[in-house]
């Protein structure tokens, strides 16, 4: 079995844009390497007489029609909204 190293942690932890601490790598590491010895055992498991389509059934996804329905009340749909501009929900921006 592969142990992940301190150098591939933070590789990773960039990528993933987090700010580990020092004192939070070794934990890390383990929780990591816990990770990986289960996908391990996964992979490795006998599959050996298990029909291919298990938990296969016939249901189908079932979509609605997408229609716009207006709101009689928008003054009570708002009255908790932490902000509202133009008669509407602001959110905070989520994409940089």
């Amino acid at each position: 079995m592969a142990k992940v190293g301190k150098e591939e942690l933070l590789h990773i932890a960039k990528l993933s844009n987090l700010n580990l601490k020092e004192d939070e790598i070794d934990k890390y590491l383990l929780n990591l390497q816990d990770i990986l010895n289960f996908a391990n055992i996964v992979n490795n498991a006998n599959v050996e007489g298990l029909n291919i389509t298990i938990g296969f059934n016939q249901n189908e996804n079932v979509f609605r029609k997408d229609e716009v329905v207006v709101f009689e009340d928008n003054e009570a749909l708002l009255q908790n909204a932490p902000e509202k501009e133009r008669n509407m929900f602001k959110i905070p921006k989520v994409i940089q």
